[in-house]
């Protein structure tokens, strides 16, 4: 099977279970800046020397399969997606998030005592574009009227983790070339 199938030549594109809408359409947006979070976070991924990030980040891409999957499925095949076996996004997706940046926030040194300037690292860099990307892609669901409030919680929360490991990221840098100096 062929990745060119010619089907969206016309301006329109399938949700799940073959609804087609066009392209412009809110729904296509939202789910597509989703889609750009993903991959700015895989950048982020691959840029990260620190495990402890790196396990964040690719906990967050598979939840974001998740929120990916329910946007894409339109609110009269909601029943379907899940009688299907598709998870919705949940509250236990948004504590999770919750739950390290909380542990994180321990770690007082992580706030700055001024405005963050990125690109201290190119791993840190590269998860504030997420962040920035995830905080659209907020802004489109949230013009989604009819969808899970569990989304939109999730995208903030996941947008204030990305920041947040940004900051971790830049300290252990900053550890590891203290150590190195030495």
């Amino acid at each position: 099977m062929s990745i060119v199938t010619k089907t969206g030549d016309q301006g329109e594109t399938s949700l799940m279970y073959g609804r087609r809408v066009p392209k412009s359409e809110a729904r296509v947006e939202a789910y597509g800046c989703v889609d750009e979070l993903m991959a700015a976070l895989g950048l982020a991924r691959a840029m990260c020397d620190e495990k402890f990030v790196s396990e964040q980040i690719f906990a967050a891409q598979k939840d974001l399969i998740v929120v990916m999957g329910e946007l894409a499925t339109a609110p009269e095949d909601r029943q379907r997606y899940v009688k299907d076996g598709f998870e919705l996004t949940s509250e236990k997706m948004v504590d999770r998030v919750t739950a390290v940046i909380v542990d994180l926030e321990k770690e007082k040194s992580l706030y700055p005592k001024d405005w963050v300037i990125p690109g201290a690292t190119a791993a840190s860099a590269a998860l504030d574009l997420a962040r920035t990307t995830c905080r659209r892609a907020e802004r489109r669901v949230a013009e989604l009227r009819e969808s899970n409030p569990e989304i939109l919680r999730y995208l903030n929360r996941l947008s204030d983790l990305c920041w947040i490991l940004a900051r971790y990221a830049e300290k252990q840098s900053a550890i590891s070339n203290h150590k190195s100096a030495i």
